[in-house]
């Protein structure tokens, strides 16, 4: 659903000779689910076979382990000669990377993809990207990527990663910067969220009240990972209570199921950020109305955003001088860190550290009773 000018753009880069491609967003926001569907489309667009295998990098991997991953999937049959009574060869099954030389450089990756792309469409693509550790490897990747726009110009390299990708691959490779077109994934507007649940409902022959719906889009806070889960959570509920519209009881209940089912990784977070021996702390209120801070297309919020929903939740005005310790707590790794802060001092921003952890804590906040689903009524109209 939605994504139409980011799809385009990916494809008319890769429709343009000597181009390449990053994508790049919050965790989260669906850049893998992109990267997932571009063979599909390139198929339909393409009157051409298409070769686009698809690998993650890990914190471990090199230059060479990655091409290697990607090479061993691209498989390629060849076939004997006839041997004595045989009237046909053999056909023998075997990857790319069964012939190709040791060590793989960035010469080794030019001539494998001029050899495939005279068959094909080669668009490797390389999710995580930015969890490479090896300086080395992005040097070479530099490399590549203008070896392979200067002669290669039926492949096209993909990479995926987080934002702070783009002004690593090119702080000291500026020459680079020509050749690889960026894509920002943002988060998905309300509209988009919606339908996603509207289709997904539909294909069962259900509904969902416009209500229950919106409260779903607005919990979301963009991160289509949790209209998938409150969606399937809140029709499982539905047809569980015998009926076929889902609503927003229904969505109540999906909620504690989502907080139930949710990675331990964001209940570690949440409990490590905002447990303290005082009973009368406000690290859940503050964390809270973090969450519910008005931000801008980073995910950035200043002290003076959190006043009002910190305001809200409390029942009277709270000052920044309130809760400015915790704001610097949640950035300490005591308590996670949660949140990460930029700036200079009394100019801070911060922004969640894990886009899915802001979900979460709202959820949670829900099922705590520190908010009810009418105070998410601001973040409707935004």
């Amino acid at each position: 659903m939605g994504r139409r000018e980011q799809v385009r753009t990916v494809t008319d880069a890769i429709n343009q000779r000597g181009q390449h491609v990053l994508i790049y967003g919050e965790r989260g926001v669906g850049k893998t689910s992109l990267a997932n569907v571009l063979a599909g489309f390139l198929a339909i667009t393409r009157q051409e076979p298409v070769s686009a295998p698809h690998i993650n990098c890990d914190v471990n991997d090199n230059y060479a382990s990655i091409w290697r991953k990607i090479f061993r999937q691209i498989r390629m049959t060849t076939r004997t000669a006839p041997f004595g009574f045989q009237r046909k060869g053999q056909e023998i099954d075997f990857s790319l990377l069964d012939n190709l030389p040791e060590p793989i450089t960035p010469e080794v990756v030019l001539s494998a993809a001029l050899s495939l792309s005279q068959a094909c469409l080669f668009i490797p693509i390389i999710d995580e990207f930015d969890r490479l550790q090896d300086k080395e490897a992005t040097r070479q990747f530099t490399d590549t990527i203008k070896a392979l726009s200067d002669q290669a110009g039926r492949t096209t390299l993909v990479l995926v990663g987080v934002a702070g990708t783009v002004e690593e691959l090119i702080a000291e490779h500026h020459s680079v910067e020509r050749a690889l077109v960026q894509v920002r994934m943002p988060r998905m507007s309300r509209e988009e969220l919606e339908q996603i649940v509207s289709a997904g409902v539909a294909a069962v022959d259900m509904t969902i009240e416009a209500e229950a719906n919106r409260c779903i889009a607005t919990l979301s806070q963009g991160l289509p990972h949790y209209t998938h889960l409150l969606g399937l959570h809140s029709a499982r509920q539905a047809i569980d209570s015998g009926v076929e519209e889902v609503s927003c009881l229904h969505v109540d209940t999906a909620i504690r199921k989502a907080i139930e089912g949710s990675q331990q990784t964001l209940m570690r977070a949440y409990h490590k950020a905002t447990t303290s021996p005082r009973s009368d702390n406000l690290y859940s209120q503050v964390l809270l109305a973090c969450a519910l801070a008005e931000a801008d297309q980073l995910g950035y919020f200043a002290a003076a955003d959190v006043r009002e929903p910190m305001s809200k939740i409390m029942g009277k005005r709270y000052e920044i001088a309130a809760f400015s310790r915790h704001l610097a707590d949640f950035c300490d790794e005591n308590r996670g860190p949660v949140l990460e802060r930029m700036g200079i001092p009394r100019r801070y921003r911060f922004r969640f550290r894990n886009p899915l952890l802001q979900p979460f804590v709202i959820m949670q906040g829900l099922a705590n009773k520190l908010i009810e689903r009418s105070d998410l009524s601001r973040l409707e109209e935004e």
